[in-house]
């Protein structure tokens, strides 16, 4: 079975960067690219298959072509539409504030899926944080009044951050990724976003960005966030997806074997390196910012290289 190699959507949002082109050879021509989905069935912003007989076509049109159960594996059967949307984040300047909501309340408010998601930090400069939860429980009016006089910052969790950190954002968690950060990103598949503040910026239209109070006070969770992963080598496991990293040194550790079984596919996102994945009817070589997705049933594969990847599928 053939190894699929993905070319990605892109997002122009006003806070991005231009590492994604510079560093990682994302093939875009725009001044900002704040964003590369990099594995997406979501209907504004496919992947493309880059690679071998459908070359050019979306993952989804791949998906339908070759049946749901058959290429996402026997674990996805508890879902209807592809599970997860996975990205790559250049933030030059902060997000806004924001939250996303469960999947209850996203089905029922939006008719769209949740959004839990976790982040890999690929890379941060000196001193660059995020808002990460609350640094002590609040009530819903002391957080309704601090949005209303911009006083919301002084009580959340400022987490400085390094390469190689991870987070786990569980659908309600409040929280912004700060200026100066490269983030790799594996979500449900969703695009479901409440913002609370934006720091009086302007949109591409000259006016503020909407915000979305009434909603984010209906699904933000107001107490400090208590997740902890212990379970190496998962630096993320949920419901919706499981990701472990990957690293190789092209020395003592130069290859890594594993098997895709007919029970999930399995999407590698390379951070760093290069290398070359091998299975018994496909040869692809990669590097730094590529994204190589395994169907399900494709059986024994081998990896080679000097990288670090980041591996998605479903348990």
């Amino acid at each position: 079975m053939s190894i699929l190699k993905l070319k990605p959507g892109y997002k122009d949002y006003i806070w991005g960067g231009h590492r994604l082109v510079d560093d990682y050879n994302k093939d875009f021509d725009g001044d900002v690219l704040a964003e590369s989905w990099e594995l997406s069935c979501y209907e504004d912003c496919p992947c493309i298959v880059d690679s071998g007989e459908y070359k050019s076509k979306t993952l989804a049109s791949y998906i339908e072509k070759n049946g749901f159960i058959e290429t996402l594996g026997t674990n996805c059967k508890r879902f209807k539409d592809f599970p997860i949307l996975t990205k790559f984040i250049d933030a030059k300047r902060a997000l806004s504030i924001q939250v996303h909501p469960d999947e209850e309340y996203a089905s029922r408010v939006e008719h769209q899926h949740g959004k839990t998601e976790m982040w890999y930090v690929v890379d941060a400069e000196p001193g660059a944080f995020l808002y990460y939860g609350f640094q002590h429980e609040i009530s819903r009016d002391e957080f309704e009044e601090r949005i209303k006089n911009n006083t919301l910052e002084e009580v959340l969790h400022k987490a400085e951050v390094h390469k190689g950190d991870t987070f786990f954002i569980e659908a309600g968690t409040l929280h912004a990724i700060g200026a100066g950060i490269l983030i790799a990103e594996i979500q449900q598949n969703s695009n479901v976003t409440y913002r609370i503040y934006d720091y009086g910026r302007l949109g591409k239209d000259g006016h503020p960005r909407e915000l979305h109070i009434d909603k984010a006070l209906d699904v933000t969770s107001r107490t400090p966030v208590k997740y902890i992963n212990k379970s190496y080598p998962h630096i993320g496991s949920c419901e919706y997806f499981t990701v472990d990293h990957v690293a190789l040194d092209g020395k003592v550790v130069n290859k890594i074997e594993g098997t895709v079984s007919s029970e999930s596919f399995l999407h590698f996102l390379v951070v760093k390196g290069s290398g070359t994945i091998r299975n018994a009817s496909d040869s692809v070589s990669f590097r730094a910012g590529d994204s190589i997705f395994l169907p399900a049933g494709s059986g024994d594969y081998s990896i080679c290289g000097n990288s670090e990847l980041l591996l998605t599928y479903e348990v």
